[in-house]
């Protein structure tokens, strides 16, 4: 196993951990945990990219690796009540969407390249930051006036991405031919 995806296996592995420190009011502990996670998933495309060791398991388990720590964060983190549930739910809608249109996709064209556009990961990044600050603030306290901007400001940037991804899917299946 190779560095890059040894790092996915390790955010995997601390998405459970993440949502028992959460249920368990142990805060402190899950922004740690949570920093490590992020830190892993920066991580794991650079230093594939770099050392030149992509594989197609990593380029598999990446996005899911981020789609399990990003779910489990937001349903958590909005059954505790530190994040709005309709910011989970915005986030969580927006992929299961995108998970629905890539089985489209693969049903009608018989394969898909799962490839994140720069939109996507800026998406990504912005919804990362957001659990950050959201167990930071919760930490410290000093950051409350802020939150509501920033939940508004990750859920447009979701539903901008999105979009995008569904108008990049429907240019992948092309025009009907039957109209």
């Amino acid at each position: 196993m190779n560095i890059p995806n040894l790092l996915t296996l390790i955010r995997i592995i601390l998405t459970p951990l993440l949502v028992i420190l959460l249920i368990n009011s142990k805060f402190a502990e899950a922004l740690i945990v949570f920093t490590v996670a992020g830190i892993t998933d920066g991580l794991d495309g650079l230093i594939a990219r770099y050392m030149r060791q992509k594989t197609r398991i990593g380029a598999i388990l990446d996005p899911i690796a981020d789609k399990l720590l990003l779910t489990s964060a937001y349903v958590t983190l909005a059954v505790v009540k530190l994040l709005p549930a309709w910011l989970a739910v915005t986030v969580i809608s927006r992929d299961v969407i995108i998970v629905f249109g890539v089985l489209i996709i693969f049903l009608f064209q018989g394969g898909v390249e799962i490839r994140p556009s720069v939109l996507g990961k800026i998406t990504t990044v912005a919804q990362l930051g957001t659990i950050f600050v959201v167990l930071v603030n919760h930490e410290l306290g000093t950051l409350s006036r802020f939150l509501p901007f920033l939940y508004v400001a990750t859920v447009l940037i979701t539903v901008i991405s999105g979009l995008h991804y569904m108008y990049l899917g429907t240019r992948f299946l092309g025009p009907d031919e039957n109209t």
